[in-house]
Parts: C-alpha cells; structure tokens; sequence
C-alpha cells in the first residue's frame, strides 16, 4: 500500500463455503479501496456478497483467499483474539436491530465498547456521554431502550459505535427498521458525521439511500459489478 490516506484495502478477497459436497463462492476476489473519510456504500441483491464483505471488512471474519488492511495493518491473517482487539479499536457498528440492552441506559449501553477496552469507569462515562451529545441525545442519557423511540435507539446505537472513535464507522441497513421519516433523519445525522471527518461504510439493497454517500459500489455473484460516484445534485442514475 503506497498512497497515506487509505484506510482499507483488499487485494483478490475470496470467501469460499462447503455446502454438503458443493462450494459457494460468496466473494471472489474483490479488490476495494477505502479513503479516510470517505462515505461509501455497498449495494446488491440477495446473495450478492455484501454481507460477506461487510463481514470482512469489520473483522467478523477471514478470507478464504486474499488479503485485508486497515490502516496498513494486514489484518486477513490475524488470529480470533488480535481480530477482535483490532474490532473493538478501529470499527464502530450500527446494525438494523440496535442491538441494545434492555435493562440498561443509554449512556450504560454506549460505554459498553469502553469496557471491553479496560477504560477507568469516570473516564468511560465522560467519553459516552460526549458520544449521545454528539448524537443529539444529551436528555435522554438515564432512559432504557423501551423508553426512547425507535429513531432514538438508533441514536443510541451510532453513539455507542462512535465512543472508541474508531477509523470506521460500518453500518448495516441502519434505517431499515424505521419509519421512513426517522430513517431520513439517521441519515441525515450520518451525512453531519461523514462532514465531522469520519469514514462511512454503509450496506444497503436501497438506491435511495445509497444516493446519500459519494461513492457506490454494485457487488453481483460475489464480484464488484460496477462503481458509481454521486455528486448529489441528483439521485443516483445507471
């Protein structure tokens, strides 16, 4: 890797399963590119492969075949221990179900990333409360999940994905449990992040939504289709 403000680069990424007697070619061999602070998002069909590689991309996973770095750091050919640790340091994730505790706050559910990283308890407070304020959730910092709305969970969710201040920001269908109205405003609040300086990858099968990032990529039978780039004067068009 030459260039400095790259933050992931994959080279020929393959991810082969054994179904039975037969082999499925869920990735083969994608070649992607990442800049800091770029708003990318991932879209395709069922089966297309982006799971696959969201799933690589933060850590959940290795290649069958291929290599993977963040931050030039070759992480395809870490152990399950040195993944997570790299997991809990340079991504945060936001997933379509919030993935929420439900007996406790939103401020003890945004520090939950802080504790895996041994941070001392008043320093971990601090860090998630700066994190719901950056989110717009500085009253609501004492409320359990069944007391926020669903817009607000997720909220609660992006704040929690954002305390370790990670390189990455990896979202999973993030509107894809709310109304059409709340999912315009998590957008909108990802839009104001990505302007903050921070890395965005979103998976979505909604061309809608994928309009929102600069760059679009099309992943069909586990390879990279196509690319767009949007200059948002419009919607995306083929």
């Amino acid at each position: 890797m030459t260039e400095n403000n790259v933050i992931i680069q994959t080279e020929d990424l393959w991810k082969t399963y054994r179904m039975g007697t037969e082999l499925i070619h869920a990735l083969r061999g994608v070649n992607l590119q990442v800049k800091k602070n770029e708003y990318l998002a991932i879209m395709g069909p069922s089966g297309s492969g982006k799971s696959t590689l969201m799933n690589l991309i933060g850590c959940l996973d290795t290649p069958t075949k291929g290599k993977y770095w963040i931050n030039k750091q070759l992480v395809s050919e870490l152990d399950d221990n040195d993944l997570a640790s790299i997991r809990n340091r340079e991504i945060g994730f936001v997933f379509q179900t919030f993935n929420l505790l439900p007996r406790s706050t939103a401020l003890q559910n945004t520090e939950l990333p802080l504790i895996y990283s041994g941070i001392p308890a008043r320093e971990r407070r601090e860090m998630a409360k700066k994190a719901l304020v950056s989110v717009e959730l500085s009253d609501r910092m004492g409320h359990k999940p069944n007391e926020l709305s669903g817009g607000q969970r997720q909220r609660v969710a992006i704040a929690r994905a954002l305390v370790n201040e990670p390189s990455i920001l990896l979202a999973d269908e993030p509107t894809g449990n709310l109304d059409s109205k709340t999912g315009a405003e998590i957008l909108s609040l990802f839009d104001d992040l990505h302007h903050r300086g921070n890395t965005i990858i979103l998976v979505t099968h909604e061309r809608d939504i994928a309009g929102h990032a600069q760059r679009v990529i099309h992943l069909l039978d586990g390879k990279i289709e196509r690319e767009e780039i949007n200059d948002h004067t419009a919607t995306i068009v083929e």
